[in-house]
Formats: structure tokens, C-alpha cells, sequence
């Protein structure tokens, strides 16, 4: 509305930015089962460029945690690059049936 981006927008996106290695290493569906810390550090504006890294940090027998960290370039005459958000999520592995499923084994 001021030029900043929605939160829940970013909030979407990171999501979808966890759900990529979480589905690649349970080798199919995953579902997210929790948000467990999500963090605004700083506003992001319209004309940013935003960059999503995501990272397993932890693995159960049916769940992968994985940790999402947002940057924004900022687009003005410097361009300067900040982190701007940071989060935790847990996806667990399900089945055909949408039921958790363990993970595969690791090559």
C-alpha cells in the first residue's frame, strides 16, 4: 500500500522455496506441517529483486526441516543487498493416500 510488498506474499513464496529440497529429498510429495520461526528483518519494497535460499537442517523419519533465508537487492542507485527475511519450516513425506510416509533412504 506504501510501497512495501505484503508479508503474506513472501510468506507464500518461501514456502513454496522450502517445499524444493524438502520434495527432492523425499523423492516425491511433501506437505507443510509447520512453520516453526519466520522473521521480518527488513521491509521489502516493489521494484526489489528477491533471492530464496533453502537448506535441510534437519531430518526425522517422516519430516525435513528446512531453513529458508530471504534477500532482497534493493534496485535504487546502489544497489545494495540485504537479508530481509528468515524462516523455519517442517515438511513431512506422504503418500498416495496424503498419509505420512517415511523418508528414502540416502544414496
Amino acid at each position: 500500500m506504501h510501497g512495501d510488498v505484503f508479508g503474506g506474499w513472501i510468506m507464500s513464496h518461501v514456502d513454496i522455496a522450502g517445499s524444493i529440497p524438502a520434495s527432492q529429498r523425499a523423492n516425491g510429495r511433501v506437505v507443510t506441517v509447520a512453520v516453526n520461526s519466520f522473521t521480518f528483518r527488513q521491509p521489502v519494497f516493489i521494484g526489489d529483486l528477491l533471492s530464496f535460499y533453502a537448506n535441510i537442517v534437519r531430518e526425522g523419519r517422516t519430516s525435513i526441516t528446512v531453513n529458508v533465508e530471504v534477500f532482497a537487492q534493493r534496485m535504487g542507485l546502489a544497489a545494495d543487498v540485504v537479508k530481509v527475511t528468515e524462516a523455519t519450516l517442517t515438511f513431512v513425506a506422504t503418500d498416495s493416500e496424503r498419509k505420512p510416509r517415511p523418508l528414502p533412504p540416502t544414496q
